[in-house]
């Protein structure tokens, strides 16, 4: 299970992120405790009153637990990840929220703590929050049996789906996949041993080499995004440079889009719409069925939702008419019979509620086996219509290199006429008459 963490300001976006049913299929609040309010919104709202008393800005602290795509993980679980990830973090008793997101046949959970304790009014620092999580999350996929990322095994071999929130929304502007994105670019970096093979490789892929204003080495899109190299290829600065040699070399950001611009003009415009308009009519009927799988999942939870209250409401009814009031019940007091029915009742009663849990869970593992069947139909047309992106860029590559060579033939034929000219004005033309 991946766990990541970060220390968090802005409440209300933290609250609306937890919250979006738009861009998640489900979204189940699991947990408000330690706090007055008993929703999200009104928690939030209420640990930042709470840090306006100190100086602290980044009053919250967030971690996301994401499970094997395919793993079937019960809800204790992710509690006693939770619990695990809150006492090394020293985060023990404090209020918390917890939250489950469902989205392309994946389950994955939020958990978000306040960092101010409330006896000494100050935050609570976050020491080597990271380390003490990677290491949690090795332990979890050791324990649950899971095949380990290679970004365990080999410190040089993350995983190219690890993106930040930034790089998510960058990706989204340009229509494509975070983890796509710089998944194309570790390939090009893979396939290259020098400065010119790996242009060769980006150019293929849409890309164009570049020199940032801050960040070194960067790439930029068609679309004219700029994506920092070392961050996206998890490489140091001094690496890039032992291959690509001195970014001062590099034409600008500014340059680069200068030129991507001159190149593309109104044949690209064209033929990317015509290639996007193909990609949106073949997802279409993909779309449709997942927002009608969706919406048949969320009926046939609520449905569940609904039996499990309403047999609830039965069995407590029947479990409070098991003791009897007045003269009758305090008869039972005296002879013991009240205090044997009340502790038979509390042992329904958990087990009752273990059965509803059960049920539930049996229910999203359910339903998550079918939506991650028609999420392998999605991946592969988006893996198709990768490739059918990507050859347009590398037909575009080549159609561009061949006027790059007429330019400079131009340009030499032109300047051997200019020479012929001048050596006619002075009289000495020693070329051939044809």
């Amino acid at each position: 299970m991946l766990l990541k963490g970060n220390q968090r300001g802005g409440g209300r976006q933290m609250a609306l992120h937890l919250l979006n049913a738009d861009q998640n299929e489900h979204v189940s609040v699991h947990e408000v405790s330690g706090f007055v309010a008993d929703d999200v919104q009104g928690a939030l709202k209420e640990a930042y009153a709470l840090s306006k008393a100190t100086k602290c800005k980044q009053f919250m602290y967030s971690l996301s637990l994401n499970p094997p795509q395919d793993a079937k993980v019960p809800i204790k679980t992710f509690e006693s990840a939770i619990e695990e990830a809150e006492n090394r973090l020293g985060l023990e008793g404090q209020p918390r929220v917890v939250v489950f997101h469902e989205k392309e046949g994946r389950r994955h959970a939020h958990c978000v703590w306040s960092r101010i304790n409330t006896d000494e009014m100050k935050a609570i620092n976050m020491s080597h929050d990271h380390k003490k999580l990677n290491a949690l999350s090795k332990q979890l996929y050791l324990e649950n049996d899971w095949k380990l990322p290679e970004g365990f095994i080999d410190k040089s071999k993350k995983s190219p789906l690890n993106f930040t929130r930034a790089e998510w929304q960058q990706a989204l502007r340009t229509g494509q996949k975070a983890g796509e994105i710089k998944e194309a670019l570790q390939e090009c970096w893979a396939i290259s041993d020098s400065r010119k093979a790996f242009e060769q490789a980006l150019g293929d892929k849409g890309y164009t080499l570049a020199r940032g204003d801050r960040r070194g080495y960067v790439a930029v899109d068609v679309y004219g995004e700029v994506y920092s190299l070392p961050r996206q290829l998890s490489k140091k600065a001094k690496d890039l440079k032992a291959r690509l040699g001195d970014p001062k070399s590099l034409p600008s950001v500014q340059e680069a889009k200068t030129t991507i611009a001159g190149r593309m003009g109104k044949v690209f415009s064209h033929y990317g719409d015509e290639m996007n308009l193909k990609h949106e009519k073949e997802k279409q009927p993909l779309l449709t069925q997942k927002e009608a799988i969706t919406l048949e999942h969320r009926k046939q939870r609520a449905a569940q939702q609904e039996r499990q209250e309403k047999r609830w409401l039965q069995e407590e009814q029947r479990r409070a008419a098991r003791l009897r009031k007045g003269f009758k019940g305090l008869w039972d007091r005296l002879t013991g019979s009240y205090s044997r029915t009340r502790k038979r009742n509390e042992t329904e009663t958990e087990k009752a509620r273990l059965r509803d849990r059960l049920e539930h869970e049996k229910l999203i593992h359910a339903q998550l086996e079918k939506r991650q069947e028609l999420q392998r139909q999605m991946l592969a047309l988006r893996k198709s219509q990768i490739q059918e992106r990507f050859q347009l860029y590398r037909g575009m590559n080549k159609h561009y290199k061949k006027l790059d060579r007429q330019d400079e033939l131009k340009k030499l034929l032109h300047k051997q006429r200019m020479e012929k000219a001048k050596r006619k004005d002075h009289g000495f033309d020693f070329d051939p008459e044809i």
